[in-house]
Parts: structure tokens; sequence; C-alpha cells
């Protein structure tokens, strides 16, 4: 499983088309822990770029500080689970607390 993590100076980014770059997580559901990470720029921020591009990836899980209500719908076409409203700052972190079901998540942090 794959897990991507929108992210800007190294923090989990407030909106997600604005991040600098993406944490790739591969993640073995079988022991829960992180196998590998890869920190890759963001291609930009154009309409229905990102989700096609995650997919292509092979993302199966966004975790996301906050996300517009039409990236949301486009990453539901595409069978990738999407988690908004994370406040947690280490993309790290959120992934394995997401993994272990204990992932504290709010109101989703982007207004559009």
């Amino acid at each position: 499983m794959r897990y991507a993590v929108p992210i800007s100076g190294g923090k989990i980014a407030v909106h997600f088309g604005h991040c600098s770059h993406f944490a790739l997580f591969d993640v073995d559901e079988a022991t829960m822990a992180i196998m590998g990470k890869e920190i890759v720029p963001s291609p930009g921020h154009e309409p229905g770029l990102l989700p096609a591009w995650l997919a292509d990836e092979g993302v199966s899980v966004v975790v996301a500080g906050g996300m517009g209500s039409r990236a949301q719908g486009l990453f539901t076409e595409s069978r990738i689970q999407v988690v908004v409203g994370i406040s947690q700052g280490d993309p790290e972190a959120a992934v394995l607390d997401h993994i272990k079901g204990t992932l504290a998540t709010g109101d989703n942090l982007c207004d559009h």
C-alpha cells in the first residue's frame, strides 16, 4: 500500500494543492510498518493534475490537512482513500497513526 502526504517545509501542508512536495510512503499492511519513503516535488497545481499523477504513482491513501471537494471527488473516482483534517505536522507519524487506526482528524482545513 502506498500513502501520499502533501508537505511544505517538511511538515504536512495545510492545503493539499499548494504543497511543495509529496512524501510517498510504502507500507506493509501485514506488519503495519513503513518499508520505504520518498520525497518528490509536486508537479504543480492545476485542476485534476494531482489526483491523476498520484494514481499513476500507485497511491492508495492520501493524508492531508485540507483538500477541496473537487479533488476529493477525483480521488474517489480513482479509488484512492482521502483522509483530511490532519493537524499533526509530522508526515511519517501521521501515516503510522493511520496504519494503527489512531490518527486524529478534525475539520477539513481547506475552505473550497
